[in-house]
């Protein structure tokens, strides 16, 4: 079956707004057993919705549109829709209706304006929309079913769902199944060597490698008759990368983190400079971290550094303030203050500016204490300053996650 994305926008094209309408379809029509054949993306132009309707129209079994279906004068797709499939624009009953209730529960009373979002192409067939104003619809332009949707990615996401995937299944072949791994701390090329030969080169499934810095994610695909050999595969993976593999599937970094916080029953404190809160935003993203998470400090400045951490100025001067014994001195600073378990600290030169020979742009300390010991390692990270900041923020939840997991596995330890 060919299915296309027709995305409308002057905002999409003018890179003022990420189209991630385009990639969410896409993904929910591949695990329904469906795949995008094109993708287009047209402006806010009448005459261009409806030439871009016309040959998807002509070339494709099925058209998904998202976007122009809004109140005002730019809002032109329902237009641009009659007149590819050759009809004209009439009030719909059903549409107003929706309009009006929708208005009373949200603001109470319709505003004159959004009677518009009511005239669609003539006999076509409404889509709801459960969380918005603009009512989808269902039109045939050549031969193709254009199925229609607000570009407002919530609603959108819901009227996909309930609607547009239901429809196109009955059309379908069989669904897909797929796992993804995430990973972080390793290179693409060294994932290749670790992985060769895992996968037999007549098995069912596919591998796909897909970075979103600062992670690494291995898509395993099969359809769904070959689940077995797909669950043989991802557990082949899972033994060969388990010291990288920091989640899977819909879960992240935070997740699996905040897991291994609960079940150890440890309190976890932060100080951080150069990250300036990315850490615990990481850390509190999770609902009930306050179950062990304590307290998070911010020290920037070097006053601050001795104020909130006691760490003493004489050894900021001494040794700077990017320094293993100064990023020490913060992780015990903080556990003390805390009176946390655990304590995490990062001090580091993001840039662009403030490196020199010794400590170049990208020059990181992180420290990790417990009761007994205190961990410092220097690291020498590469790109701009949001790369960096990045990359030291995984690092130090990973760092993390490793000691955590360290714990569970050494005896005597509970």
């Amino acid at each position: 079956m060919r299915v296309a994305v027709l995305s409308i926008g002057d905002e999409l094209l003018s890179g003022e707004v990420v189209d991630t309408n385009a990639s969410h379809i896409a993904d929910r029509l591949f695990q329904a057993g469906g795949r995008v054949a094109r993708h287009l993306t047209v402006p806010d132009d009448a005459q261009e919705i409806e030439s871009a309707l016309k040959e998807l129209g002509e070339r494709s079994d099925a058209v998904i549109v998202t976007g122009g279906l809004g109140p005002t004068p730019d809002d032109l797709t329902a237009e641009a829709a009659a007149r590819a499939a050759g009809t004209e624009l009439e009030l719909s009953p059903e549409a107003l209706l929706h309009l009006d209730l929708f208005a009373q529960r949200i603001s109470g009373g319709l505003h004159p304006s959004n009677r518009r979002q009511a005239l669609l192409p003539k006999g076509c067939a409404l889509i709801p929309n459960p969380l918005g104003t603009a009512c989808g619809f269902v039109v045939r332009i050549g031969q193709a079913d254009c199925f229609f949707m607000p570009g407002v990615p919530y609603e959108m996401e819901r009227m996909l769902e309930d609607t547009v995937l239901p429809k196109l299944r009955e059309s379908l072949p069989t669904g897909w199944q797929r796992v993804t791994l995430k990973l972080f701390g390793i290179a693409e090329a060294a994932i290749a060597e670790l992985l060769e030969g895992a996968i037999p080169p007549e098995s069912p499934v596919q591998l796909a490698y897909c970075v979103k810095f600062p992670e690494i994610h291995l898509i395993l695909r099969a359809k769904e008759t070959d689940a077995s050999p797909l669950q043989q595969a991802a557990g082949e993976l899972r033994r060969r990368l388990s010291s990288y593999l920091i989640a899977e599937d819909r879960e992240g970094m935070d997740d699996r983190l905040a897991l291994l916080l609960r079940e150890s029953g440890l309190t976890l404190s932060l100080a951080e400079s150069c990250t300036g809160g990315m850490i615990a935003a990481h850390i509190t993203a999770m609902a009930g971290s306050s179950a062990y998470f304590l307290e998070g400090n911010v020290t920037y400045s070097n006053e601050a550094k001795s104020r909130m951490l006691k760490v003493p100025a004489v050894l900021i001067a001494e040794h700077g303030a990017v320094s293993a014994e100064v990023a020490r001195a913060m992780a015990l600073g903080a556990r003390e203050a805390a009176g946390s378990d655990l304590a995490l600290s990062v001090t580091g030169i993001a840039g662009p500016d403030g490196g020199s020979p010794d400590k170049p742009v990208g020059t990181v300390y992180l420290a990790l204490a417990d009761k007994g010991s205190c961990r410092v390692e220097r690291f020498n990270f590469q790109g701009d300053r949001a790369r960096v900041r990045s990359i030291t923020c995984f690092t130090a939840l990973d760092w993390l996650r490793r000691y955590l997991l360290a714990r569970e596995t050494t005896p005597g330890r509970g």
